[in-house]
């Protein structure tokens, strides 16, 4: 019993820490917004993932950072003529960005290596953290590959790396956050996947999810900006130039109506049908925990459908923008606290 007691405490330790970790995971997707929307992240040329601690200092460090800044076609091509002091502006939020990064890796193992040590872990945890260990290790990466994809003559990040970057960020945050939940409300019973309510819930969060890679791939191409209405895009619903292309497929990666026209569609989609589940959700049980994810749930998609269709009237204004990016990831989080309730449910309680 004593030592059941004493897991018990060791668990709510390792999920106050995971919660920290998966805040400033949730911070970084924030800034990682606004790096984007500010076009500052491709003003560090370099990636010096030890040496590139220490910014600029001096005046001639800072003129000698710019002078490199200036041999690439951002400058060359849109910035052509920005000021040294412009210059610094753009180049702090990506070094933030940057050094947010490397908080997060120290935040992340150097208390896992200690709650190992001290056998703190539950049973099957530490696989789980050496895998998210080496999934932030691979974010890093991707992160400059993503970088490096605008450091060519096309000044402009690849939207496919820039939505696999923010994919695997919210992955990390949302694997966090499911170890958290496992720690502080028990982990699910091993038939609760089979609960048709459970396998539903499941989907909503994998639809929830591709709903942010959608929104990311409107990010890494600017279609946010094509249509400043709504609902109509323009003057009509379904607006002039849809999967017009050839190949006519490509258009959902490639072409800026299409990508926002999809955006939409797939938004008012998921809406309809996470309030269908909720209502569904709310008349099956009654547990009290359960209800209360339902409310918190509702309450998320008000906001990010709000957030939304405001972010898209105002043309997309950096505050409003990085609101509805961390809308997304809020709305998320509601899913799955929804989704492991369920399946911890008793089945009794799921059978009406």
């Amino acid at each position: 019993m004593l030592v059941s007691q004493s897991q018990q405490q060791y668990d709510r330790q390792i999920a106050g820490w995971l919660i920290l970790c998966a805040v400033v995971v949730f911070g970084m997707i924030l800034l990682g917004g606004v790096t984007r929307l500010t076009n500052s992240g491709l003003s560090m040329v370099e990636w010096k993932p030890l040496m590139g601690v220490i910014p600029p200092l001096s005046e001639e460090s800072w003129q000698a950072t710019f002078d490199k800044y200036k041999a690439y076609p951002e400058y060359q091509k849109i910035n052509r003529g920005m000021s040294l002091e412009s210059f610094k502006s753009i180049f702090m939020y990506e070094y933030l960005h940057r050094m947010l990064g490397r908080l997060i890796g120290v935040l992340f193992f150097i208390p896992m290596l200690y709650f190992m040590l001290r056998r703190r872990l539950p049973q099957g945890l530490q696989a789980k953290l050496w895998l998210l260990f080496f999934l932030g290790g691979c974010q890093g990466l991707l992160g400059w590959y993503m970088v490096k994809s605008g450091l060519v003559s096309n000044p402009h990040v690849s939207q496919y790396r820039l939505t696999a970057h923010m994919g695997l960020a919210v992955l990390i945050y949302a694997y966090m956050l499911w170890l958290v939940f496992d720690l502080l409300l028990g982990k699910a019973p091993s038939d609760g996947l089979r609960r048709p309510l459970s396998r539903v819930s499941l989907v909503l969060v994998a639809l929830v999810y591709g709903m942010i890679l959608s929104g990311a791939l409107v990010a890494g191409t600017k279609a946010g900006y094509a249509y400043s209405t709504w609902p109509l895009m323009g003057t009509s619903f379904f607006p002039p130039g849809l999967y017009a292309g050839e190949p006519a497929w490509l258009d959902a990666f490639e072409d800026i109506t299409t990508i926002q026209f999809n955006h939409r569609i797939y938004a008012y989609g998921l809406s309809l049908a996470l309030v269908a589940f909720a209502l569904m959700a709310w008349r099956k049980v009654s547990a009290a925990r359960l209800r209360l994810g339902i409310v918190l749930l509702l309450l998320a998609l008000c906001l990010q459908v709000t957030l939304g269709i405001t972010t898209l009237l105002f043309h997309v204004p950096v505050a409003l923008a990085a609101a509805h990016q961390g809308g997304a990831v809020l709305l998320l989080s509601c899913t799955l606290f929804v989704a492991h309730c369920l399946r911890r449910q008793p089945a009794v309680a799921l059978s009406a």
